[in-house]
């Protein structure tokens, strides 16, 4: 945007020849000047050519007395007058002719700056001429010039007026995160009786906190800090959520020395809520103003990962940007002197809304609390395919396993390998279909886990057992890729927008029959992400596929469309075997959860050419709400993915 900012000139004393020339103006009276070889336009042009170049040598200047200065004085006032903004200089030109009077002669220049942030400041500059004694036009120099309200010794500065950072907001339209209670435990040193023995009760306090509501408290150089502060200082240890504090208050209160201060500090609900999908806002790192010097300063809050990051310029807005006249002593020092000469207000930035459903995110990351692997818990609703809850355990900050992860499916792609058998005829789910413990296909053997066997059962017990063999069994029903055919109804493989980062699946196609036996179990090549698989097990509930929706506003430009509508006697049977694996498979743990029926399918899915080595997974569905649990490394689906799917069910039934 190009602003120009109108401007008031200081009153300032004339000196003689000022008045000499101002005289000769209402003498002579004025002429348009013609843009002759030798006019002044020339020897304005040559001067705005060296100011770009930084090379003023064809140019003859004088001072108001008539002086004559140097090119380099006139070089390196420029630079002195642009002050903070001598590293951008701006674009120059000439505006019309010159008015000629007599000898002397007015024209008018354009400056463009480009301030941080690419804010444009444009105003226009008088220069004054004088013709000497050989015809040429000298420029008069004077401060002026630079901007009529700049004066000899005086310097341009910047002054930044920060943005009011937007929210991300869930789908009620709540800021996610907001101002929330904390406190700030500290010490007074005078008033500690012995340092040691202090640490040591706040470190035993600080480990009594659930994990989930503060990190670890290094208090390695408490004692340093201590010693170095002043007595009566507040020597800040730690700043708690209140909810933190409270659970520790009776240890730490009367601890001699400790002082305590109420605050608030915009956080989200939890530490843990949703904190690999929303990111982080953190002071701009040293990365950062690397990357972005005209972007960031120091002390600007930057979002980092997930949707903060992502979405970072429009929720920090744009800082505002004074340009101020400050004046430099002769040690150099500056001072301002009140004279603002451009102004830029500060805009707010625009809240992004979600789909998040603050209580199903608290469930979500409840029902993780305490995980020892990595793992990852996703919930959509199933009428519209908002995604209500994206939660991560442990792993590295910022890893959104719930969206990105490319891990086997095991056995929960059996849903998408029944729907297809079902839906080619090959079986129904009172057909009887063997399962024995080894199946061999082309010389590979494919195992039951632990080796069970059921021997000639219905289909659907079949399923609700998750017996392997089985499938390999009715693998080449599905042909070379029926398979990925199928997994595409249910959304697999789409391409995606939903706001951010997401794997949407691959799944094995045209593959040896060993590959496609592994495939029809969730093995082999085929791969997804904990929401592909919640997407996929939402659309057999609801009939056809729908993309999960995540970011509302602003509105995603490339939505995947829905998919076609499932075959309903196909999808009538699936749902009774998902069932099944609820009321007497292998999921029969939520079979007594508040809330409704529940529909689902464990999987244990090799990662490895090592049989132990299995990641589990729980994909269902209760009411309108459908869910993926993934756990890497996490063995059997009974021991972990499944416990993990009735911690969230009873949550969420709480909420």
């Amino acid at each position: 945007m190009l602003v120009s900012y109108p401007v008031r000139r200081r009153l300032s004393p004339r000196r003689p020849v000022l008045a000499a020339l101002a005289a000769t103006v209402l003498a002579a009276g004025a002429l348009t000047g013609c843009s002759g070889e030798d006019g002044p336009e020339q020897s304005v042009d040559a001067f705005l050519k060296g100011w770009r170049s930084g090379n003023l040598q064809a140019v003859g200047f004088i001072d108001p007395t008539g002086a004559k200065i140097s090119a380099a004085e006139v070089t390196n006032e420029i630079k002195a007058l642009s002050g903070e903004l001598v590293d951008t200089p701006p674009e120059l030109e000439r505006v019309g002719d010159a008015t000629i009077t007599a000898d002397t002669a007015a024209a008018r220049i354009r400056l463009t700056w480009t301030l941080p942030g690419r804010t444009r400041w444009a105003y226009e500059s008088p220069v004054r001429l004088k013709r000497g004694s050989d015809d040429q036009w000298q420029v008069i120099w004077e401060s002026t010039v630079v901007q009529e309200k700049l004066e000899k010794g005086d310097r341009l500065a910047l002054r930044r007026d920060p943005a009011t950072r937007a929210g991300i907001l869930d789908a009620a339209g709540t800021p996610i995160v907001a101002p929330r209670p904390v406190v700030r435990v500290g010490v007074q040193p005078s008033e500690v009786t012995d340092v040691k023995a202090l640490v040591r009760q706040l470190d035993a306090g600080f480990r009594a906190i659930r994990p989930a509501l503060t990190p670890p408290v290094d208090l390695s150089d408490l004692p340093k800090r201590i010693a170095e502060a002043e007595p009566g200082a507040f020597v800040e240890v730690v700043t708690l959520r209140d909810e933190a504090y409270r659970q520790i208050k009776p240890r730490i209160y009367d601890l001699p020395g400790t002082r305590f201060t109420a605050d608030k500090l915009d956080l989200a609900p939890t530490r843990e809520f949703a904190r690999a999908l929303l990111g982080s806002v953190d002071q701009a790192q040293a990365d950062d103003l690397k990357a972005h010097p005209d972007k960031y300063v120091a002390g600007d809050l930057v979002g980092h990962g997930g949707l903060q990051g992502r979405y970072d310029d429009r929720l920090r807005g744009a800082p505002g940007l004074t340009v101020i006249i400050e004046r430099r002593a002769p040690d150099g020092a500056t001072t301002p002197t009140g004279v603002e000469v451009f102004r830029s207000a500060p805009k707010a930035g625009q809240p992004l809304k979600t789909t998040l459903d603050q209580a199903t995110q608290n469930a979500a990351d409840a029902a993780l609390r305490g995980a020892a692997r990595r793992s990852a818990l996703v919930a959509v609703r199933i009428s519209d395919g908002a995604v209500l809850a994206a939660a991560n355990g442990p792993g590295p900050a910022g890893e959104n396993l719930a969206f990105t992860a490319q891990v086997p499916p095991g056995s929960t792609f059996k849903v998408v390998s029944a729907l297809a058998l079902l839906d080619k005829g090959a079986v129904t789910p009172e057909a009887t279909v063997a399962c024995p413990k080894t199946r061999v296909v082309d010389g590979r053997p494919f195992k039951n886990s632990d080796n069970f066997e059921l021997g000639p059962v219905p289909f659907t017990t079949d399923f609700a057992r998750s017996c392997n063999t089985a499938f390999v069994a009715l693998a080449p029903a599905l042909g070379p890729d029926g398979l990925a055919t199928t997994g595409r109804t249910l959304g697999l493989e789409a391409a995606w927008d939903v706001g951010t980062d997401v794997f949407t699946g691959k799944v094995s196609a045209n593959g040896s029959a060993t590959e496609q036996a592994a495939a029809a179990i969730g093995q082999g090549t085929t791969v997804v992400s904990p929401l592909a698989m919640a997407g996929a097990t939402a659309a057999v509930a609801r009939g056809h596929w729908e993309q999960p929706k995540l970011v509302l506003d602003p509105a995603p430009q490339r939505p995947a469309p829905a998919g076609p509508a499932l075959k309903a006697e196909s999808v009538a049977a699936l749902k009774t075997m998902m069932r099944a694996v609820v009321t007497g498979g292998t999921a029969s743990a939520l079979a007594d959860v508040p809330g409704g029926p529940v529909y689902g399918k464990t999987g244990t899915a090799e990662y490895d050419n090592n049989p132990a080595h299995t990641h589990a997974w729980f994909v269902g569905w209760q009411g309108d709400v459908a869910f993926a649990v993934f756990v890497e490394q996490g063995g059997s689906s009974t021991a972990s993915a499944v416990p993990i799917s009735e911690r969230f069910l009873r949550a969420l039934a709480r909420s």
